[in-house]
């Protein structure tokens, strides 16, 4: 999976012609995505995410199925690693039911959305995941917590910002990120994070993404509504 997600940053670094890139260019292309995420209700996609950095905990690819109703409801489910292992959130105390893959799958765990185990990246929790917020930081890397080096191309239908920011989850540590927002969706379906001097830290990508399918309320939710 590394060489894929490699492969990936690899093809949006190299193809589509650079375009000319001004404030009132990221501003359109903010509000774009601003106003399409105002019109989801809810959204399923198969997330990738592979992970470079220093911090071993964060370094296994993974893959899983992400599912999100708003104003706030988060299914999890994973495919790889820990197959099988279901992550709902909020519980009414707003809290996150963990159900165990394999032997354990019998048993439901309760956690803190801030737990470290939950941690998705450093710094980032569960409750930070939805588009919601990386269109939010999105805004923010293009802004308040800009830092330069903005570059846009154009490639594949989608349109790719490279730039240099704060990071949001831990602030005070400048990070280069990669966007690729769909064309038409006006959503995003690519990060990339990477240290300053461009070594690789995380790829995330969204892939077969479908939006207001109509979750029901119900698979945010175990059985047993005294987890709940």
């Amino acid at each position: 999976m590394k060489t894929s997600a490699l492969a990936i940053l690899l093809t949006i670094l190299s193809c589509g012609p650079a375009v000319g890139w001004s404030s009132a260019d990221s501003e359109a292309l903010l509000s774009r995505m601003e106003t399409a995420y105002g019109q989801v209700q809810d959204y399923q996609t198969r997330l990738v995410i592979t992970g470079f950095g220093r911090d071993r905990a964060f370094r296994s690819p993974q893959e899983l199925i992400y599912r999100f109703k708003k104003p706030d409801r988060i299914r999890i489910d994973f495919i790889a690693p820990h197959a099988g292992m279901t992550l709902l959130y909020p519980t009414s105390g707003g809290e996150v039911l963990l159900r165990p893959s394999g032997w354990a799958s019998s048993l439901t765990l309760r956690l803190h959305s801030r737990s470290s185990l939950l941690e998705i990246s450093p710094g980032q929790h569960i409750d930070q995941t939805d588009y919601g917020v990386l269109i939010a930081n999105i805004r923010h890397s293009l802004t308040d917590m800009f830092l330069g080096e903005l570059d846009a191309k154009t490639t594949n239908g989608q349109t790719v910002l490279r730039v240099l920011s704060d990071n949001p989850f831990r602030r005070g540590s400048p990070t280069r990120y990669i966007f690729g927002i769909d064309d038409r969706l006006s959503l995003p379906v690519h990060v990339t994070e990477m240290e300053p001097d461009g070594r690789l830290r995380r790829t995330v990508d969204y892939r077969d993404l479908r939006i207001n399918g109509g979750l029901s309320q119900t698979i945010f939710s175990y059985p047993d509504p005294r987890l709940d």
